[in-house]
């Protein structure tokens, strides 16, 4: 029993260790970081995959094919919009609930699989994207802002296509596979509401 001791101490202490779920912007204001940033934020990426698989199901209506563009489009260009923003110091209210409220929005969405027309989905997930793009703003201030803003944007294209090509897969093989990760994506949103 007192061989396990340590292991348990060791095991305890890493726990306890103070968890960062980005790289400090302020120590790492560089394209590498801003690539990293959102893939360290299960935040970002529930609701980037998520405007992926929602702009595949749009696109599935007839006349809504643009929406495979469009829809991350607006997303990543309103972010880069709310990032400048915060670089520039301006601020903007509730940040933080409105980035969880996109998780579940964007994750209800994909779940009921929403068809809205593509312009109409853009501005949804503009508003959205303001304050995502504000937050890796906030947390960066001006150290590196070029580069870390174009690592982001470049992570975020990404994500938003690994959603698209999910979404498009799924709806020729299984359409339930998007709504499943919508509802997925929807109680994680719920849980990081109730667990801090």
């Amino acid at each position: 029993m007192l061989k396990r001791l340590p292991l348990a101490t060791a095991l305890f202490a890493t726990a306890a260790a103070p968890a960062m779920a980005h790289l400090d912007p302020l120590e790492h204001g560089s394209l590498a970081a801003g690539l990293s940033h959102p893939v360290f934020g299960a935040d970002h990426v529930l609701a980037m995959v998520a405007v992926g698989l929602w702009a595949a199901q749009i696109a599935t209506r007839p006349g809504n094919r643009a929406a495979l563009a469009v829809v991350p489009a607006a997303f990543v260009g309103t972010m880069a919009l709310g990032f400048g923003l915060a670089v520039l110091g301006i601020s903007l209210p509730f940040v933080e609930p409105a980035i969880l409220a996109s998780v579940i929005g964007l994750g209800l969405l994909v779940a009921m699989a929403v068809r809205l027309p593509a312009g109409a989905s853009a501005a949804v997930v503009a508003v959205f994207a303001l304050f995502h793009g504000h937050a890796h703003g906030a947390e960066l201030g001006v150290a590196g802002a070029l580069s870390f803003g174009a690592g982001f944007v470049i992570s975020t294209a990404l994500l938003h296509a690994a959603g698209i090509g999910l979404g498009i897969v799924a709806t020729r093989l299984a359409p339930s596979v998007s709504r499943v990760a919508g509802v997925l994506t929807a109680l994680a949103g719920v849980s990081m509401v109730f667990g801090g």
